[in-house]
């Protein structure tokens, strides 16, 4: 694996031994020192051309965990407001002997251009609407966590699917581990067709019927324009995950949410609080995740 951009030739046996490693990295974590020496020498830069709290710190926490230094990039405040190219911006990072990128961008494709302008690793943390592969990886990570095996399993995933990155990256994800994909929304909030195999459906009882799971998105109000979405009001009425709509799934099946959550507008606040709420375990996660994530990039060429 010298890069990762999304799952595009990826197997069940690439993701069991980076969920393997995972596991590794989690019982790391778990230790009253959570530092191991793999990475030593190695440095990651993260590059966020859009706002992020959880990817970027867990990234940065994951690097650390493994010994690596971090060079930590804000695209608001760099030479990119005087004109700078990204391209320029990131062949200057990488002359100071960066070894791995993360990046984020707000328009699709800028990290597999950044692969082709670069000798190191690069990560996609999330570009537009395009693919966020490390958010699917400990979404689904945490699902295997909560149901074993996913084979067959019906996961719904709810909200803003036209704007959404992790709902494309979880349907490909979810959808090479063999669970069945729903994608539900508001029909402005829809794509004109489904990707990656999955299921979708204006209508949310239709998704959540038997379902194994239940992840709430965010509504990307920064991404909406001409009016798709009327008001908060009339997402909550027709969309919102209450208690009752999310018994219409299985007997305690678990609730994910990417982040950041819009509290009380995708989730009620209740069930977002809840014991059938995974949200703070995705968190938890990811930091191991990204640890795997970079170590199957990098301990070998450090090797």
């Amino acid at each position: 694996m010298r890069h990762l951009l999304d799952f595009s030739g990826w197997d069940r046996a690439r993701v069991a031994a980076l969920f393997k490693t995972a596991r590794a990295m989690k019982e790391v974590l778990s230790r009253p020192i959570k530092t191991v020496p793999t990475l030593k020498g190695r440095t990651v830069a993260t590059v966020f051309f859009e706002p992020s709290t959880r990817t970027k710190t867990s990234f940065e926490l994951a690097a650390k965990r493994l010994s690596a230094d971090v060079v930590s990039f804000s695209g608001s405040s760099s030479s990119l407001k005087k004109g700078e190219s990204i391209r320029d911006t990131l062949l200057t990072l990488a002359a100071y002997g960066v070894d791995a990128f993360v990046i984020r961008a707000d328009a699709a494709g800028v990290p597999h251009q950044a692969a082709r302008w670069l000798d190191a690793a690069v990560i996609n943390a999330g570009d537009g609407r395009r693919a966020h592969p490390t958010q699917a990886l400990l979404d689904a990570f945490t699902l295997e966590e909560a149901l074993g095996d996913l084979e067959g399993r019906k996961i719904a995933i709810v909200g803003d699917i036209l704007h959404s990155r992790v709902a494309r990256s979880n349907a490909e994800l979810l959808g090479l581990l063999g669970a069945e994909v729903w994608l539900a929304g508001p029909p402005p909030l829809l794509p004109r067709r489904p990707f990656f195999g999955a299921r979708l459906t204006a209508r949310l009882e239709e998704a959540l019927k038997d379902a194994d799971a239940v992840m709430a998105l965010r509504i990307q109000k920064e991404r909406l324009s001409g009016g798709r979405l009327p008001s908060e009001e009339d997402y909550r009425d027709g969309y919102q995950i209450t208690e009752d709509r999310l018994a219409l799934a299985k007997p305690g099946a678990p609730l994910l949410h990417p982040g950041p959550l819009n509290r009380d507008v995708e989730i009620e606040g209740t069930l977002a609080d809840g014991p059938r709420s995974l949200v703070l375990r995705q968190v938890e996660n990811g930091q191991a995740v990204r640890m795997a994530v970079l170590y199957h990039l990098l301990a070998r060429r450090a090797a």
